[in-house]
């Protein structure tokens, strides 16, 4: 789930697939390879452990290749052994893959029917082997590729090497990054801008769904319907590769779209895809906890409040969620059978931090999620729990906030199997949900043009409600915050159900109201609050899926409707459409997305 780089060179590739790699290592891994095309055939190279292992490889046996590709790997499917590292090959197709593909088991046992044997524990395999099955059928090298992607299910980003063709890679991305890059009779493939920044500064971004091939000139590229898509060719300062905005306006709009891939990483951290379990590092023994304190500021507490829901709900665990900066003035009453969790995606928040080390003086055990694992808060905390989600520029956190999220539905899961409250069917099936969300979290997304459109009318309000019930709550809460951070107007989140007891008084025509409502146990109530703001005039804008939207109330302005999935991942899947209303909100008015006025990314001082 790390670095692709692929290269259709005229000098030897070794020396610049391993240089492509040392700079992907900001993103983490625990196995590496590469594989080149050599008189007509597939070899690879590949080594558990850091790069300098597979450099030693490479020493001892070299790779003679003009055309090849490389891969760093974070282990999901299998065990960061050699035998599961990148490349993975079947047959003639060798390739490198970022991401989860979800119906794996389904189709390796098709193909297992078909005769194919497998040799490692890789979803990565499966694709392999699956353009190799197309391959054997007739089709050429594209039209394998395509017939592959129509039946896989996931993300992923993967780079192709085919043995006969000398002059090819094949790649393609849905839901994780992959740019092109353009030389001088050379042509790249890679995760990112910084992948291919060494050797070129002429970048194009491949869109959701996009495949392409390229060869020592040209890159052929094609849309999801397999229509010809040519991109955009851009320069990039190599130098600023590594926070460059791609395609995107805003370093927010690029870090929403890269929630699939964040979560993926985030998810890969803390669930075992092979057995389907879900495991916090650390020996954290949730059987025996009293309770769990969660300390948070900003959207981190809101994520905590998430926390609380999914937590409490799955686990029986009770889970006090509070302000850092109220925490240790009201002088709590803590127990030492208790974990403290402190949430900041810096860790580096002044008041998080002094409420963490409020409770670690009580003599409580302490654990942290955070984004920047060197930071003084996991450098404090006896277990951290890192979100994985990369760096995030702007300052209104939206890939963090549902990275956060993930790292707390996994530990709901996970408490919940520790304490008996599900067996281990349930618990497969709740990881099985979970691997599911990037996927689900693209397809949220796809929905940024309906939300354009009611962004338009939300600009010229003045003040805007959210209302939500259950784990929507917390979202409706999130949502507020984002708009009042980045487009600064006045809004406000409320649970639903508090409608009547003061709220109500702010219904009127120029009041839009934001109601968050999936189908599920809590929407027959939300649908009354609905009706009860409509028949006040309330101009609602109704963000639900398609069941909810089957049976919702006539009458509202604007329907948005998000993929329809499990309660378990539905705040991370209906997250993008609130943070993409912000964002377009934002950009309508005029505002400075990345850098609203008076805000800063980390708080570090009181």
């Amino acid at each position: 789930m790390c670095g692709i780089i692929g290269i259709v060179g005229v000098h030897s590739v070794q020396e610049r697939l391993i240089d492509s790699l040392k700079r992907l290592e900001y993103r983490g891994y625990d196995s590496a390879g590469v594989a080149g095309i050599v008189d007509g055939h597939v070899q690879r190279r590949r080594a558990a452990g850091k790069i300098r292992a597979l450099e030693a490889v490479l020493v001892a046996d070299p790779l003679n290749a003009t055309v090849g590709i490389g891969h760093t790997r974070w282990a999901t499917h299998g065990a960061p052994t050699t035998r599961n590292a990148h490349p993975q090959t079947a047959g003639r197709v060798t390739l490198v893959h970022n991401g989860i593909i979800e119906n794996y088991a389904d189709l390796r046992d098709m193909l297992k029917a078909e005769g194919r044997t497998f040799e490692s524990e890789t979803d990565t395999e499966v694709i392999a082997a699956l353009i190799d099955f197309e391959l054997g059928s007739g089709k050429p090298p594209l039209g394998a590729l395509k017939a592959a992607l129509d039946q896989l299910r996931g993300a992923y980003a993967i780079g192709v090497l085919i043995d006969g063709e000398d002059d090819l890679i094949l790649g393609a991305r849905k839901g994780s990054p992959l740019v092109v890059g353009y030389g001088d009779g050379e042509m790249f493939l890679g995760s990112d801008a910084l992948a291919v920044g060494p050797f070129t500064n002429r970048i194009a971004y491949l869109e959701e769904g996009d495949y392409v091939a390229i060869d020592h000139k040209s890159a052929k590229i094609f849309d999801r319907n397999g229509a010809a898509a040519p991109r955009p060719v851009r320069t990039v300062a190599a130098s600023a590769a590594l926070v460059d905005k791609g395609n995107y306006r805003h370093f927010m709009e690029k870090e929403i779209h890269d929630q699939p891939e964040g979560c993926q990483r985030t998810i890969a951290a803390y669930v075992d895809t092979l057995t389907e379990r879900a495991a916090m590092p650390g020996g954290v023994d949730f059987a025996n906890l009293s309770r769990i304190q969660i300390v948070a500021c900003g959207t981190s507490y809101i994520a905590g409040l998430l926390g609380k829901y999914l937590i409490e709900h799955l686990a029986d665990l009770p889970v006090d969620v509070e302000i850092a900066s109220e925490f240790r003035y009201r002088q709590p009453a803590l127990r030492a059978d208790a974990l403290v969790i402190a949430m900041s995606q810096s860790g580096e928040t002044a008041d998080t931090l002094a409420a963490l080390r409020y409770c670690q003086a009580r003599g409580m055990p302490s654990a942290c999620v955070v984004n920047a694992i060197e930071s003084t808060m996991a450098r404090e905390v006896d277990v951290v729990w890192p979100i994985h989600c990369g760096p995030e520029i702007g300052v209104a956190s939206t890939k963090a906030f549902t990275a956060q999220i993930s790292v707390l539905t996994a530990l709901a899961v996970a408490a919940a199997r520790a304490r008996g409250r599900v067996d281990s069917a349930e618990e497969q099936r709740l990881v099985r949900v979970l691997l599911g969300a990037p996927r689900l979290i693209a397809e949220s997304i796809d929905l940024e043009d309906a939300v354009k459109a009611v962004a338009v009318e939300i600009s010229k309000a003045r003040d805007v409600l959210y209302l939500g019930r259950g784990p929507m709550y917390p979202l409706a809460l999130e949502g507020a915050l984002k708009l009042k951070e980045i487009s600064y107007i006045h809004a406000e989140g409320y649970a639903a159900g508090e409608l009547k007891h003061g709220p109500i008084a702010l219904v009127d025509e120029q009041t839009p109201i934001v109601i968050l409502a999936p189908f599920d146990s809590y929407f027959e109530k939300s649908a009354s609050n609905m009706s009860e703001v409509m028949a006040r005039g309330g101009q609602v804008v109704f963000i639900t899926d398609p069941e909810g939207q089957r049976h919702a109330p006539a009458g509202a302005r604007v329907v948005v409707t998000a993929p329809q999935c499990d309660p378990l991942i539905a705040p991370l899947v209906m997250a993008a459409p609130i943070q993409l209303l912000a964002y377009y909100v934002a950009v309508q008015k005029g505002a400075d997305v990345d850098q609203p006025r008076n805000l800063a990314k980390s708080v570090t001082v009181e």
